[in-house]
């Protein structure tokens, strides 16, 4: 077997893991790394937020962010006019508002931290706020031009510049028409659709503030207290409706990438060490770090991915995933979500029956 503790021991100290953990031993599966605020409420994010961004920025005025913050609340929950609602289990409404808020801090961080000429300023915190807000709105169906989708999940793929085009609609709309193209690249920095290298901007504060985004997608999810089930049992099933479980590469040839959340989760500490650490280190410049200004050297979610990651290796290498037994809520718009999810996943897994793996390539092929 892979030595994945050994490798897992190389990789955590280039981040800095500090061993005087502040996570919270008692946090609530629904609550941020520091077991403060309820990332499941719009309401607490946007006062944490608030809290931040007036501490941040003396004077400045946060009204277009309560106005973004509202707006959020009624597309993920279906009163956003034009839109069903958030579907997906994984990438949910607590999913944004703990990423909207570890952004947040890294911006507060990043203002204390560089020199007043680098600093990006109230205006341009705010366009990276509501970027992060609507990061993943294009997993949302609108009424009208998808009705021929069943769940945004199958929207896997394309999200991210589904994203950009719903930003580009909705920032006029709250008179940030200036924001558009700015905001509209940034928000690639929290997906795959784009080599990032090629995103060309002309002021580096822009640039900083895609790897914030970038970093706090990324840090958010994989600190979640109840990440490791969330893979399993949903975000293999939006990898499913997606094609990215199984993709038909041709007629009749499908190439298996997770046979199941297992399989998932198996293949989670190699996505670790050689994708997740390639873009925070080094595609995001380690923006990470940025939260450590916050408490005292400290960084909480640098600290709960160690203890994810641990526990997985742990768990792989007993192979006893009966260790893995929360129970976390869901935080959808739609009726039924779930259940119809589920009704989707089951019928598009069922239309492989018949079929088997090569296993010397992987590719699923006719019986």
């Amino acid at each position: 077997m892979t030595n994945l503790r050994g490798n897992l021991a190389v990789a955590l100290p280039t981040m800095n893991y500090n061993k005087n953990s502040i996570v919270s031993q008692d946090r609530r599966n629904d609550y941020d790394v520091t077991n403060t605020v309820q990332v499941s409420s719009p309401a607490s994010v946007r006062g944490a937020v608030q809290k931040l961004f007036t501490g941040t920025f003396p004077g400045a005025s946060f009204d277009k962010l309560w106005l973004a913050f509202h707006d959020f609340e009624r597309l993920f929950t279906g009163r956003y006019p034009g839109y069903l609602g958030c579907d997906t289990t994984y990438h949910d409404m607590q999913h944004t508002l703990d990423m909207t808020l570890a952004l947040a801090r890294l911006v507060a961080g990043y203002e204390k931290s560089v020199d007043s000429g680098d600093r990006l300023g109230a205006r341009r915190a705010q366009m990276a706020i509501i970027t992060s807000l609507f990061h993943d709105s294009g997993y949302i169906r609108h009424e009208d031009r998808d009705r021929d989708f069943n769940n945004g999940a199958e929207f896997t793929l394309q999200h991210v510049s589904r994203s950009a085009d719903f930003l580009r609609r909705y920032l006029p709309e709250l008179g940030l028409a200036k924001d558009v193209g700015i905001s509209s690249m940034i928000v690639h920095f929290t997906g795959y659709e784009l080599d990032l290298d090629n995103i060309e901007l002309d002021d580096p504060r822009d640039i900083i503030c895609g790897h914030l985004i970038g970093t706090a997608d990324l840090i958010a999810q994989m600190a979640d207290r109840c990440y490791l089930e969330k893979c399993r049992d949903r975000l293999y099933k939006e990898f499913v409706l997606g094609g990215v479980a199984i993709e038909n590469s041709s007629p009749g040839e499908y190439i298996v990438r997770y046979e199941s959340g297992q399989d998932l989760l198996r293949k989670t500490p190699t996505f670790y060490q050689h994708v997740m650490r390639e873009r925070l280190n080094l595609k995001f410049n380690r923006a990470y770090r940025y939260i450590e200004v916050l408490f005292d050297g400290k960084n909480p979610y640098i600290d709960a991915i160690r203890s994810n990651v641990t526990h997985l290796v742990r768990i792989i290498e007993s192979a006893d995933w009966s260790l893995l037994r929360r129970d976390p809520p869901y935080f959808v718009g739609v009726a039924d979500a779930v259940t119809d999810m589920e009704r989707l996943v089951a019928r598009q897994l069922s239309s492989f029956t018949g079929t088997q793996i090569a296993a010397d390539n992987g590719l699923l092929m006719p019986v």
